[in-house]
């Protein structure tokens, strides 16, 4: 028979297994715990996830149609974009019309002409409203940014690279150049002993 202090020993051990084993249970479960509040929190972030993929391919969808339309938009208003200011030039048009009707009728050159010169003024007029300006360029200084040199004059009464003749008018259209104006540059002569030296130089 086992003796009183083996039955201690024995009960002891037998308590602390079973708190080993309590402790064990405890752990598993805490693991267990722990593993699906982890798969919940993954779950969340999955749908989380999806819902943010959708969102986004909503997002790309609308973008892409936006884009679209800005385009189509962009077609139509370049395409119509001079409606108002082809209104504007229709009387003039109209003007121009009834000024050769006229004038084949009556034969009259001054009536046209007249008729002409003031539907000239009414157009430019229209023109400016829009922003498109002509530059006086005769008596100015030769500006490349401005003017196109057809051709020199030499003048010892002007001061060099000055617009003698305006050829053809130049037009902004608000602060840019759409066309410069043609011109004649004036040049200096040279004086008669530079010739001849150069004559000389050319000949020796």
């Amino acid at each position: 028979m086992e003796n009183k202090q083996d039955i201690n020993i024995n009960n002891k051990k037998k308590k602390t297994e079973e708190k080993e084993e309590k402790k064990r249970m405890e752990q598993k479960e805490e693991k267990r715990a722990t593993v699906a509040s982890l798969e919940k929190k993954i779950a969340e972030k999955e749908k989380d996830l999806a819902e943010c993929k959708d969102k986004m391919l909503r997002l790309a969808a609308e973008l892409e149609n936006f884009k679209k339309r800005v385009e189509r938009e962009k077609i139509e208003h370049m395409k119509y974009a001079l409606e108002e200011f082809a209104k504007e030039l229709l009387p003039f048009l109209d003007n121009l019309e009834r000024a050769v009707s006229v004038a084949k009728e009556t034969k009259d050159m001054e009536k046209m002409i007249e008729g002409i010169e003031l539907t000239l003024s009414g157009y430019l007029k229209t023109l400016e409203r829009f922003g498109l300006r002509a530059f006086v360029a005769e008596g100015q200084r030769f500006d490349p940014n401005f003017h196109e040199a057809l051709s020199v004059e030499e003048n010892p009464e002007i001061e060099e690279n000055t617009v003698l003749k305006e050829l053809l008018k130049g037009y902004t259209l608000h602060d840019r150049v759409i066309r410069p104006a043609l011109v004649v540059v004036s040049k200096r002569n040279q004086p008669e002993d530079k010739k001849e030296g150069g004559q000389e130089e050319s000949n020796g």
